[in-house]
């Protein structure tokens, strides 16, 4: 495949990337924690308000590509295939998603740039992106309480921000995947 894309364009490099969505909100669920020998208080509150946390990482290199955005739907992805089209303009993009429906949608616009491969559906174990969303609940929302949804996506910001390309290689490491 990679010669057929060279042939195409030759300064074109092929990328591998997975891509998943993740919602992250201002409904709070407590985690187990180290105290002194007294126990914890940890705030908690149920308010259901949510964005959304698109994203696609690159095991073999670390790369990785997020944007947050309001809703999980064809709306949406389309902006996220626009944005990572145009991001990584000089590569032909391999994106392996989920048989999530706005994945397979007929409203779906996908950039020349990019081609879209599904996973077995139900096999959330087979996309490594799984564990960064893990991670990123693990290093910036547990135990925390935000007042706020723009708190929220303050947070998850700079949570996906503190990623380097080695955090993403480890996390994200298959060796089906690199081998």
């Amino acid at each position: 495949m990679r010669k057929r894309l060279q042939e195409e364009d030759p300064h074109q490099d092929l990328l591998v990337m997975f891509q998943d969505e993740a919602g992250f909100g201002r409904i709070s669920k407590p985690k187990s924690c180290w105290t002194p020998l007294e126990r914890p208080i940890v705030p908690s509150h149920h308010i259901r308000e949510y964005r959304y946390a698109y994203g696609a990482v690159g095991p073999q290199n670390g790369d990785c590509f997020f944007l947050v955005l309001p809703r999980s739907n064809t709306a949406c992805m389309n902006i996220f295939l626009s944005e990572l089209s145009q991001y990584y303009e000089n590569n032909h993009i391999v994106l392996i998603c989920d048989n999530a429906s706005w994945h397979k949608s007929k409203a779906l616009i996908i950039p020349n740039n990019v081609t879209i491969l599904h996973i077995l559906p139900y096999t959330p174990e087979m996309n490594p992106i799984e564990q960064i969303w893990n991670e990123i609940r693990k290093r910036g929302f547990a135990n925390k309480l935000f007042h706020t949804l723009e708190a929220v996506v303050d947070q998850l910001c700079e949570t996906m921000m503190s990623f380097t390309p080695e955090d993403i290689q480890s996390i994200t490491h298959r060796e089906w995947v690199l081998g």
